[in-house]
């Protein structure tokens, strides 16, 4: 793949994770002789010219053109000037993700005309022009472009890089952050495997074999929407999603699946269906602790917008009552952990479940309740003999709903949930570790009924569309259509789903646990760490069960102004400036004496979670979190070559580095907290380069 001439930063270039996947097996070279930036030949070949041996940033949007344009030259019947103004669209729009901002490169002037909203209908001869170049030669099409203005107005939403599109249907949380290269979650929809990251509790960037399940699906819609069938393309590829994520969880033919951006559009979605429960009775929606599940889903479970904008781009007021949802829906709680922080008995809180359905039934209501497994710091609560009680009383039953957004159980525990009449709500983006906002509510047959004659509210347009629920009278009121950020998101997460799946379940549960039993007793021997007590989930008997064992381990942090007598725990503003600074590249803010090394690792734990503590009278603690993944069992391409044992400690020993960067940053936190760095996509010194989203290395730091 590489010639000889290749300079070193064409090198880090080549070998950055998401090229690689892209260009797989095909035939790179180099001719520093040719003064254009590449030419693909009909051999589908790729040649490199001389204007590649530029810095970085500009070498890699030439390559990712090349790579683009050499598998659109490959598609049967589709017009080679429309595969090439279709493959510098997707350059165009990785040049804005990847390249500091500046002047247009040499030979990518066309770039600025290529990266708007809409075609540049009245240039596309003009770019035509120095796009031909790049490809074998091809005759100006007799029309004067007519024909191609019409399919690449239709093809350009689907056109662009695959990083770009998963960051589309959700909220402005996915929003890449030009100054760190991440998001919101402080990841990215490349691969980074350079990074340390144990933050399935919350998001996960994206694993080599994730990003490329994402870039498969991507690159099949914009194909098939180039020989005129991409309507048909991504209605499939959405009923492909459906029928995936119902055999991952044994789902028969009259159950259902609602795809949605996130567990809190799940929580919407399952109040829908209560409302249509026989009786038309009002909703008392019960939940579980919901400061540990997603902030807006109190919000969600009142039936009203949760934010300020709609995955469907909808601008709506934050609290206002969703249209067509109804205004009298009671929302009631009940806290998992009493004000000290400390965990209630769990005949407490099956008590106050009890207790609230049935004065709610009482009064005429139509009761959903959640079962909630896990949360945030992975409790599972109430337990099922109250929740059996209570569906077997006399008259219709209520609606369980469990919030399995974190996924840590067996999907023959779905399948249970499933046949007691249950819905059930989980996410690819949490222990699959598929990127953030994936989510599904699945739908028991009894509940799935319920769409042949109801009407969803009007206002759900906002949020949904038709293709994400089953095919049902009661979506007509849905926009025709599908959200596609949300259907390669779950395509990256289903590669990470099917790999999990591929490995026997007694392998799965001793992975886990030496994983867990290791950085347990790493974190109890820390004296700058408290681990939080994390009941196991009490589950039926599963041969070679692994779901049975806390995943997500807690920990309080201590504050460094606290004196040595006591533990005060970083407060939830510190405790979010540390979780930042783990993810840092802190290498040039410790002294020369300090471990260097270990202050430039890049550490993504799960965000604090606010809870109470004795020791903090001045509000919430912050608990961070080590968790479990289901990339920790499987691996990932960045660790071929490693037999499962050596992987294994390696792990282990990136977790354990993990607690003493933590140790790290308390010796020296006044001088980090002046400095306040902020996170970044990869160590330094790779983000002095041009690139903002720079070069890497396939292995992480030894």
């Amino acid at each position: 793949m590489l010639a000889e001439q290749l300079t070193q930063d064409l090198i880090l270039v080549l070998e950055r994770p998401d090229l690689r996947v892209i260009a797989g097996a095909r035939r790179i070279a180099l001719d520093p002789g040719l003064d254009i930036p590449f030419r693909v030949g009909a051999d589908g070949g790729v040649v490199l010219g001389a204007p590649c041996l530029a810095p970085p940033g500009v070498a890699s949007v030439f390559l990712r053109h090349a790579l683009e344009l050499a598998r659109l030259l490959e598609v049967a019947g589709v017009d080679p000037v429309l595969a090439g103004l279709c493959a510098a669209r997707t350059a165009a729009l990785f040049r804005a993700l990847d390249v500091a901002e500046g002047g247009m490169s040499p030979g990518a002037e066309w770039c600025a005309d290529m990266a708007g909203d809409v075609p540049p209908a009245a240039r596309l001869g003009v770019v035509w022009g120095m796009l031909a170049p790049l490809q074998p030669a091809t005759a100006i099409p007799a029309d004067g472009f007519a024909a191609v203005r019409v399919l690449l107005a239709g093809l350009w939403p689907l056109l662009g890089p695959a990083e770009a599109l998963m960051a589309e249907g959700g909220d402005a949380r996915l929003a890449v952050d030009p100054a760190t290269g991440l998001n919101h979650y402080g990841c990215s929809h490349r691969p980074r495997p350079w990074a340390v990251t144990f933050a399935s509790s919350t998001a996960s960037s994206l694993s080599e074999r994730g990003f490329a399940g994402a870039e498969a699906a991507r690159l099949r819609l914009v194909t098939d929407g180039m020989v005129g069938r991409g309507e048909a393309a991504r209605a499939a590829l959405v009923r492909d999603l459906h029928a995936r994520i119902a055999a991952h969880f044994h789902l028969a033919d009259d159950e259902g699946v609602v795809l949605a951006p996130s567990g809190t559009d799940c929580e919407l979605d399952a109040l829908v269906l209560a409302a249509l429960a026989p009786g038309g009775h009002p909703v008392s929606n019960i939940l579980l602790a919901p400061e540990e599940t997603g902030s807006g889903v109190p919000l969600a479970a009142k039936g009203c917008h949760f934010a300020n904008d709609t995955a469907l781009g909808a601008q709506v007021r934050q609290g206002g009552l969703i249209d067509g949802f109804p205004a009298d829906t009671m929302l009631l709680s009940v806290p998992l952990r009493g004000p000290d922080g400390a965990l209630r008995p769990d005949g407490e809180v099956d008590r106050d479940c009890a207790v609230l359905a049935r004065q709610a039934r009482a009064a005429g209501r139509h009761v959903l309740l959640h079962r909630l497994d896990l949360s945030k710091t992975g409790l599972l609560a109430p337990g099922m003999a109250v929740l059996d009680g209570l569906t077997g009383w006399d008259g219709p039953p209520p609606d369980i709903v469990v919030d399995a957004c974190q996924a840590r159980l067996d999907p023959c525990r779905v399948r249970d949930y499933l046949d007691r009449g249950w819905m059930v709500m989980i996410t690819g983006s949490k222990f699959f570790t598929g990127p953030p906002f994936c989510g599904a509510l699945l739908l028991p047959a009894r509940v799935a009924a319920r769409l042949a004659d109801g009407r969803l509210p009007a206002g759900l347009a906002q949020y949904s569309h038709r293709g994400a629920w089953p095919d049902c009278p009661a979506g007509q009121v849905l926009p025709v259509g599908e959200n596609i950020g949300l259907a390669l998101r779950w395509s990256a997460a289903l590669a990470e789903m099917t790999a999990l799946h591929a490995i026997p379940r007694a392998v799965v549960r001793d992975r886990l646990d030496r994983f867990l039993t290791a950085v347990e007793r790493s974190i109890d021997a820390s004296p700058d760490l408290a681990r939080l007590p994390a009941p196991a989930p009490v589950r039926p008997p599963l041969a070679d069960a692994w779901d049975d064992r806390p995943t997500i381990l807690s920990f309080f942090v201590r504050d460094p102004a606290s004196s040595a007598a006591s533990f005060v725990p970083l407060s939830l503003e510190d405790a979010r400036a540390l979780y930042r600074w783990l993810n840092t590249d802190l290498s040039r803010l410790v002294p020369p004496e300090a471990d260097r090394a270990l202050a430039g690792l890049l550490c993504h734990v799960g965000q604090p979670v606010p809870l109470p503590h004795a020791g903090r009278a001045d509000g919430p603690a912050g608990a961070l979190r080590i968790s479990a993944g289901a990339r920790l069992v499987s691996g990932e391409p960045s660790h071929d070559g490693l037999v499962p044992d050596r992987r294994m400690d390696r792990e282990i020993g990136d977790a354990l580095r993990v607690v003493a960067k933590i140790g790290l940053i308390l010796r020296h936190w006044p001088a980090i907290a002046g400095a306040a760095p902020v996170q970044t996509y990869a160590p330094y010194p790779g983000m002095d380069a041009e690139v903002k989203l720079p070069p890497c290395r396939s292995d992480p730091p030894a």
